[in-house]
């Protein structure tokens, strides 16, 4: 039946990626480098909280980025305009990156010379969830302009995350964003899941990511402690 053959499809597609990632993992725990997996919708603010953080990373930390789109090189040249060492990633059309498509990346990157990989996701708040690279930790980057709702909406990319920024609350004033509603729905979705209040545009919360960041590169705390279930 073709239902039967699409499940058989994609249970064997995600298998596929979960070897690789596998393999990205070890990789990148032999060259020692950390690697974040930024997700969120699009427009949720991912470019503009690199670039408010990478001035910070690039003075502390070997760092380097890969920034996965549909297509554009737009938000790399953004990056690569902060003398940060970026590949782009297009998709053609994919809602997601993979774990092969990071295995190629990488491959234009010097992985022993680099402490910290931000891995900026394809804008999506369903597919990236399904999808391990290989990372460390996930990160789901959400803005106060998309709605309280989302963590009930799109479970899955709320369950699997070790951090959740909240973007851009220098607008709370002015949108209608209920913060009940929102704790409420990661409540119901991942008990516990750390929250930071963030905004890219005016620094707010910045200090605690960054903190957030250190504490996981402290050499005594191991990869992927931060729970999502991929290591």
């Amino acid at each position: 039946m073709p239902g039967l053959l699409e499940i058989k499809m994609a249970r064997k597609m995600l298998e596929g990626n979960d070897e690789l990632a596998r393999r990205n993992r070890e990789r990148f725990r032999s060259c020692g480098v950390r690697v974040v997996n930024l997700m969120s919708s699009p427009g949720a603010g991912k470019t503009a909280l690199l670039e408010a953080t990478l001035p910070w990373a690039r003075d502390h930390l070997r760092v380097a980025v890969v920034e996965g789109d549909v297509a554009t090189a737009r938000d790399a040249q953004r990056i690569a305009a902060l003398q940060v060492p970026v590949v782009q990633m297009n998709t053609a059309g994919a809602c997601h990156l993979d774990a092969g498509m990071l295995a190629d990346a990488v491959e234009s990157l010097p992985l022993t010379d680099l402490d910290l990989l931000f891995v900026e996701n394809v804008g999506n708040l369903v597919c990236p969830a399904a999808f391990d690279l290989g990372e460390d930790w996930r990160v789901v980057v959400l803005s106060v302009t998309e709605g309280a709702d989302k963590p009930e909406k799109y479970p899955a990319v709320f369950r699997r995350a070790d951090l959740c920024l909240l973007n851009k609350v220098d607008l709370l004033s002015h949108v209608d964003f209920d913060m009940e509603v929102f704790q409420a729905g990661l409540r119901s979705v991942q008990p516990g899941l750390p929250v930071l209040k963030v905004s890219a545009r005016t620094g707010v919360g910045m200090e605690a990511w960054i903190q957030w960041l250190l504490g996981r590169l402290k050499p005594e705390n191991p990869a992927g402690a931060g729970g999502n279930g991929f290591v």
